[in-house]
């Protein structure tokens, strides 16, 4: 089995046009109120089920440029889907996504960029906000240059998300075809100041996402055979299948999609026994209800109410212990949140960037988006922060 290829195929043509007649069409629809970037669900889904791919595929791609990506992996149990008048059975918008998406995506971008207009902007972070910005600045006409400390682009599509979830080289593909709409200029492995980029440029875009880790704050939590999980599945994402080896044994901490996401791939990769430990229970636990009944069909066990006290080591073998249990492992993965990393020159509070309603920073001409600013953190929040952020962007060019 390719423990590395897509959880879920997508549908066929046949059964997307199936699946896209089951819509009622709603008016007000629920669906669409419930999608962070507003996309026009009934009528992109009504595309799919006349024939008309292009048409469906601009209606998901005007609001969301990332819409592959967000097919595959956003919460629709928790949003779109969740509010489907089909309680039973709701119609499967992110699958229905996927396919305009993807047809959209062999094709070629569907936009094109306006004349220049000879304003120059920096975007920091080529993740799902910062790419977002810089798309619709472009697209707008205005000369982009995106800086990001990482060798590939694509944030967390690119390195923090199973490799079941975004499968292939789906994640890099995507952005490639985000940038085709020209303007954009992609500078990796870079390091950034701030008051040198706002010398340079006429506006700044943060999508700084949060790069660091939070610790457990456990004795023992530095020992060997203890790490991050976001670094686990960075080396996933970056590894063909064959030179992937996991031990026998291995406990994961935390109660997100990024502990799911490890647990579960650890477990896929061929270690015997996975078990998450989360400090309270199923109900609290960030990831969502889906989430945790596809990390226990591939044979992970979930422990609530265990709570961390300590790791250590007994004569050579590593244990995590808790209030009340202690769990052998060979492996710890540390999946316990992540935050912000600061940045100098704009106000931050309670670990994120502080932003009005128009993305703008507490420095002029600089404005921030997805994860580094209070939110729900998902890709598409991100995107929809992204994309948001470069229409007030515009304006303040405009008004220079």
């Amino acid at each position: 089995m390719d423990v590395f290829a897509d959880a879920h195929p997508k549908l066929s043509p046949a059964q997307a046009v199936v699946e896209a007649n089951r819509c009622t069409f709603c008016y007000d629809a629920p669906c669409m109120e419930a999608c962070p970037t507003d996309i026009d669900v009934p009528g992109f889904i009504r595309g799919i089920a006349t024939g008309n791919m292009a048409g469906a595929a601009l209606k998901i791609l005007e609001e969301n440029i990332f819409g592959g990506a967000c097919a595959r992996v956003c919460p629709t149990e928790i949003l779109c889907e969740r509010a489907c008048v089909w309680t039973e059975a709701p119609i499967a918008i992110g699958a229905l996504q996927r396919v305009a998406t993807d047809w959209q995506m062999a094709r070629g971008m569907p936009f094109v960029r306006a004349a220049a207009t000879g304003k120059r902007v920096a975007v920091v972070g080529a993740g799902p906000a910062g790419l977002s910005c810089a798309h619709g600045l472009a697209r707008l006409g205005h000369e982009v240059v995106v800086y990001d400390n990482a060798a590939k682009p694509g944030g967390l599509n690119e390195y923090g998300i199973a490799a079941y979830k975004m499968a292939d080289d789906f994640a890099a593909r995507e952005v490639e075809f985000v940038l085709s709409i020209g303007g954009v200029r992609l500078e990796l492995n870079a390091v950034t100041e701030l008051d040198t980029l706002c010398a340079a440029y006429d506006a700044v875009f943060l999508g700084l996402g949060q790069a660091a880790v939070n610790a457990l704050g456990v004795p023992g939590e530095d020992l060997p055979g203890v790490r991050h999980a976001v670094d686990f599945i960075a080396e996933l994402r970056q590894s063909a299948p064959a030179g992937v080896a996991v031990p026998r044994r291995v406990v994961v901490i935390g109660g997100g999609n990024t502990a799911i996401d490890a647990a579960t791939q650890a477990k896929l990769l061929g270690a015997e026994d996975v078990t998450i430990l989360y400090r309270r229970g199923a109900e609290q636990m960030s990831a969502t209800a889906d989430e945790q009944e596809w990390a226990k069909r591939h044979g992970v066990a979930i422990k609530f109410f265990q709570a961390p006290v300590a790791v250590e080591t007994v004569d050579g073998a590593l244990y995590v212990v808790t209030g009340t249990q202690r769990f052998a492992a060979d492996l710890v993965l540390k999946a316990v949140g992540q935050k912000f990393a600061g940045r100098e020159g704009v106000a931050v509070e309670g670990g994120r960037i502080v932003v009005d309603a128009s993305y703008a920073t507490s420095r002029a001409g600089v404005f921030a988006g997805g994860d580094c600013v209070a939110g729900q953190d998902l890709t598409v929040r991100a995107v929809r922060d992204g994309k948001l952020a470069a229409r007030a962007m515009h304006r303040f060019l405009e008004a220079m």
